[in-house]
């Protein structure tokens, strides 16, 4: 409770206060006197409008992808595979956490380099180039990046599953793929909720690999890192935008009823 009143919330609270502060252009200085120009600034300029549909769009798609790969990982794992293998496919799918995050993004960078990296010189027989730096590596990074996060929780919510609703969905005449839709995806529907957040939160403040490999493309998190040094002020307004868009995200998950479950 201190951690979340105290510390979490406090700095929220702060950063919200430094929001509707401004700067002094000719001496660079803070001034400590509430306004709203930094929003206004924000939601009156088209290009920051379309970095927030940027944001969203990456964070979006790098939550489905990882759902569409994590979902039939995690069923593997728990439903499927022996349960003597399961610790060890546990640990295959979390081993990538225990490299460095720099190491790994530095290791995509060198794939999708235009001419020289490896998808250039896999794609090169077929007459197809690399995508290079961009939106879809930056997709891809990221979702190599929290992949792990999304299959745990599944895993978790499979693992839990009762045996005898699978049976039973058998026994009244529902093949592999009908129980798996009607039986499966329905039980385990809140912990794939609980992994979105994780991908979904983590794109969305993510600035570090869109450095390394989105090339001139850019999210909230780069703008915040730009503005940081010159406008602190402007940097909190903009920092303040992924934090609405996760309690809005948050409220609609938990308007939803997926959360009830876990």
């Amino acid at each position: 409770m201190f951690w979340l009143f105290v510390i979490y919330l406090g700095s929220l609270s702060a950063l919200f206060i430094t929001s509707i502060w401004k700067i002094d252009t000719f001496t660079s200085k803070i001034i400590r006197q509430p306004t709203l120009e930094n929003f206004l600034d924000i939601f009156t300029d088209r290009a920051y409008f379309n970095v927030t549909i940027r944001t969203l769009f990456v964070a979006l798609s790098v939550t489905v992808i990882c759902a569409l790969i994590a979902i039939p990982m995690a069923f593997f794992m728990a439903r499927i595979a022996k349960p003597k293998s399961r610790p060890i496919l546990v640990a295959l799918v979390i081993s990538p956490l225990w490299a460095s995050y720099l190491v790994k993004i530095y290791a995509w960078r060198t794939m999708f380099y235009p001419e020289k990296g490896f998808i250039n010189w896999l794609l090169d027989p077929i007459s197809i180039s690399s995508p290079g730096f961009g939106m879809l590596a930056v997709i891809i990074g990221l979702t190599y990046l929290w992949l792990p996060y999304m299959v745990l929780p599944i895993y978790a919510g499979m693992d839990k599953l009762p045996n005898s609703l699978l049976d039973a969905s058998s026994d009244l005449g529902a093949k592999s793929v009908r129980t798996f839709v009607s039986v499966v995806l329905p039980i385990t529907w809140p912990a794939i909720m609980a992994g979105s957040i994780f991908t979904f939160s983590l794109s969305m403040g993510d600035y570090i690999t869109v450095q390394i490999l989105g090339g001139t493309f850019q999210m909230l998190g780069n703008v915040v890192y730009q503005n940081f040094s010159l406008n602190l002020p402007f940097a909190a307004a903009v920092a303040l935008i992924p934090v609405l868009i996760m309690m809005v995200y948050l409220f609609l998950i938990r308007k939803s009823g997926a959360l009830d479950s876990l």
